[in-house]
């Protein structure tokens, strides 16, 4: 499936609960009151650092890859059970241990490992998108290319994550949460900026996957407020302005709170996320659902985020990972973004930015992508630059 079409998260099923702080952490809870029966997932290690996956026949994906998760569906909405959770013998072979698949390197990242079975590396699946953004290079030959981008486009293109365990303060905060009856998930804010959101289908997938976070990715902008954030305040009610003269008084005055947090968290905290529009792309289909991709219009100086979900027939969410980008990602993929849109014309990408060729080559330049453009070219638009011209 090929088509892409703009969309926004649906979180419908979700309930945001009151959020929990440590240092600069703070973890907000997702819960679901009707758990997703018939999608279950589970972590599967893969027990090395750095994975090379096959795209095709030309074109290798390496990254730090350190654990994948595997879907497992019903296509009658009955309950389906999370690989790995049944211990018992097969009905044949009494007293045998459970049958294990062995892991191979994958062609693909999201792999089918049966007729209701999916393996998929989790995040990667958006990343994988993003790098692979105007991967072929320059559309038409014009003058100001090198040859290296018209033979090879943007090829190798790299970029530079950092793993959970080395968030500061990840650690403590995900061993000291408190995990909700019916939490399906949760909010990632490092000095109060969303890192990432984390959704699954069923609550027992989410005890089994709560500490997998240290094992993701999270961006440059993560991992500095993570350094070098304070203490961020905690959520306190504030019931004194509410008569209390009950326990049926003081319950009431308690969901009010609640709900006024998860107001002001799904309206304020997460707009960035959840107001935003996405470019998105199915992947593969899964009885009832399907697992995508999605990346955010690269707006400059905002929040952005890329990830990935697993929707059910209706577009609301039963899996969701995301991933926050740095201002220096997003203005690689804006820039990008703005030569296809022209057809990889200098002139008309400036134009459209109100800036001069000169310096949209110089913005080319300092977001990495100076080898695209002829040497005798970059130094013309240099030379124009200190002029003023």
């Amino acid at each position: 499936m090929t088509n892409r079409t703009t969309v926004r998260l649906d979180l419908t099923g979700l309930t945001t609960r009151p959020a929990q702080v440590w240092g600069g952490v703070r973890l907000v809870p997702l819960v679901r009151h009707q758990p997703i029966d018939d999608l279950r997932l589970h972590q599967e290690l893969f027990g090395e650092e750095h994975r090379t996956v096959l795209l095709d026949r030309r074109t290798a994906y390496t990254a730090y890859i350190p654990h994948g998760f595997v879907a497992d569906w019903t296509c009658d909405r009955t309950p389906a059970a999370a690989y790995g959770t049944q211990f018992a013998a097969p009905a044949d072979r009494p007293g045998a241990p459970p049958e294990r698949i062995r892991i191979r390197p994958p062609r693909r990242l999201a792999q089918r490992a049966g007729a209701d079975r999916l393996r998929f590396v989790p995040l990667h699946l958006a990343l994988e998108g993003y790098l692979a953004l105007h991967f072929g290079g320059p559309t038409i030959a014009w003058e100001e290319w090198s040859q290296q981008a018209l033979r090879r486009g943007l090829s190798p293109r790299a970029e530079e994550a950092y793993a959970g365990a080395s968030v500061r303060g990840l650690a403590d905060a995900l061993r000291v949460f408190e995990i909700h009856p019916g939490q399906c998930g949760l909010a990632l804010y490092v000095a109060d900026a969303l890192a990432a959101a984390f959704v699954v289908p069923h609550p027992d997938d989410y005890r089994a996957l709560h500490r997998s976070l240290l094992l993701d990715l999270y961006g440059e902008l993560v991992h500095h407020y993570a350094l070098l954030a304070a203490p961020v305040p905690d959520f306190r009610a504030d019931l004194r302005s509410s008569p209390i003269r009950s326990l049926a008084d003081l319950r009431g005055a308690v969901d009010r709170q609640e709900q006024q947090w998860a107001a002001f968290h799904d309206h304020t905290m997460a707009e960035g996320l959840l107001a935003a529009d996405y470019r998105h792309r199915p992947v593969h289909r899964m009885g009832r659902f399907t697992l995508s991709r999605f990346l955010p219009d690269f707006r400059p100086k905002q929040e952005n985020h890329l990830g990935e979900t697993i929707t059910d027939e209706h577009g609301r969410i039963a899996y969701l990972k995301t991933f926050r980008l740095s201002e220096s990602q997003v203005r690689r993929g804006h820039l990008l973004d703005r030569l296809s849109a022209h057809d990889w014309r200098l002139s008309a990408a400036a134009a459209e930015l109100g800036i001069t060729e000169a310096q949209f080559a110089l913005r080319l330049e300092a977001a990495g992508f100076g080898h695209l453009l002829r040497q005798d070219i970059l130094d013309h638009y240099r030379r124009r630059h200190r002029e003023g011209r």
